[in-house]
């Protein structure tokens, strides 16, 4: 089954969002809308519309607000679900000002609707993501994994990986989320929350913190 992946950078700290959908039935998903503004709300809203794809749920990869700071104009403009991993559920909501605060944004989430597990399944038409959870830059940071691609938050990126010195990150489990991660095939496609695609073989031979492990 062909999967629609079109990513768009966003914000101030050019946070992935992607927008992901089942080419057979149109219907979608919306992967960490961190919007900084109304110019690039309208940049992926133009791309829903103009696929004609029916949006139905938000899916946050972790809670920090570079990756939640829209989800409430998509949900007010879908009417669609939040969904983020229990452990992470308190950065959105009614705390969600803190914790935006704390990063310098404006903007904060509302909270979510539905939370997510480890091996969950997401569903968009004929496509599964399944809900890895891969810890170490925050509680409750989460991968998709799919049949040849996975989103991996700001768990792994193109030669490096998420940061593990804010509150709730853990350099061990981020080691831990690593190996989960370096056990997928090579093939895999590698959407990252920050930066470039790339593949999990590339990130073998190349990123320092996949070889030190």
């Amino acid at each position: 089954m062909f999967m629609i992946v079109q990513m768009f950078t966003v914000g101030r700290f050019l946070t992935n969002c992607y927008v992901v959908g089942c080419e057979r039935t149109k219907e979608s998903i919306i992967i960490d809308p961190g919007f900084d503004d109304q110019l690039e709300v309208e940049r992926v809203l133009k791309f829903i519309d103009s696929n004609a794809l029916v949006l139905k749920l938000i899916v946050n990869t972790h809670g920090h607000p570079d990756h939640t700071c829209g989800n409430g104009i998509v949900k007010k403009r879908f009417r669609i679900p939040i969904l983020i991993h229990e452990h992470d559920a308190h950065m959105v909501g009614k705390t969600s000002n803190k914790v935006a605060e704390l990063f310098g944004f404006e903007s904060s989430s509302p909270p979510a609707d539905m939370l997510l597990h480890d091996k969950d399944l997401v569903k968009i038409g004929k496509i599964i993501l399944k809900v890895m959870h891969t810890p170490g830059h925050s509680r409750g940071s989460i991968s998709l994994l799919g049949e040849r691609e996975v989103f991996t938050g700001d768990i792994l990126f193109a030669g490096s990986i998420g940061r593990t010195d804010f509150p709730e990150s853990s350099e061990l489990d981020m080691k831990l989320s690593l190996r989960k991660l370096a056990n997928l095939p090579n093939h895999f496609v590698v959407y990252p929350g920050h930066g470039p695609m790339t593949t999990i073989g590339e990130e073998k031979r190349g990123n320092p913190f996949l070889q030190r492990l």
